[in-house]
């Protein structure tokens, strides 16, 4: 079944980045040696879902869905085999937005300021753990058009990435407007290449 929220995100509280980061120590109900899952329960939103290694392949998707740990809905299944395929040791589901909404109508009319701000500093958390350069697949495809503040929180994730030296990575075809592949659909041995995500965001 799809998530539906239960409406703005900025009427609900949400744990901070760091919040939801120590209280999956204490509280998770998954192999915390192998799963990276924050919040560590089933919430309204989501900051990061994968594994851990030491060469992860860091996907951006727009929005959450309803996956987590041994629940991988068919989108993040295709980053873990492409990931496993391109010789990554481990995947990252991250989003330019932390709500879950399965429709991405559902999200937010009205950007939420603190949601995205603790989004941002899981993002710095994911790629300061990579070793060597981060390596980060954009795979937002059009969904990207759906609100205009998406735009606003990808100039921020560019600049965190410029931080750590980060390779930006596309696979499939971009859309007639430029927009990167949706992971979905994408046949077994996709391989990965670069994307010029600063003119990407400069149209």
């Amino acid at each position: 079944m799809g998530h539906i929220p239960q409406g703005e995100s900025t009427a609900i509280d949400i744990l901070t980045f760091d919040e939801a980061r120590a209280r999956s120590e204490r509280e998770a109900a998954y192999d915390t040696e192998k799963w990276m899952y924050y919040p560590s329960f089933y919430s309204e939103y989501r900051y990061v879902l994968g594994t851990k290694g030491r060469r992860p392949l860091i996907c951006i998707g727009i929005n959450p869905s309803t996956a987590e740990p041994g629940r991988l809905d068919n989108t993040v299944k295709t980053v873990e085999r492409l990931a496993a395929q391109n010789g990554y040791d481990s995947f990252i589901m991250f989003n330019v937005y932390a709500q879950r909404a399965t429709k991405p109508d559902d999200m937010d009319k009205v950007f939420n300021e603190a949601l995205h701000r603790e989004n941002m500093n899981a993002f710095r958390f994911i790629l300061s753990g990579a070793e060597g350069q981060p390596h980060i697949w954009a795979a937002w495809g059009t969904i990207v058009e759906k609100r205009p503040y998406l735009k606003t929180c990808l100039k921020d994730m560019l600049a965190i990435g410029e931080e750590y030296g980060a390779l930006w990575l596309k696979t499939g075809k971009v859309s007639k407007a430029g927009h990167p592949h949706h992971p979905l659909y994408l046949p077994n041995g996709s391989v990965f290449e670069p994307f010029d995500i600063g003119a990407y965001l400069s149209k």
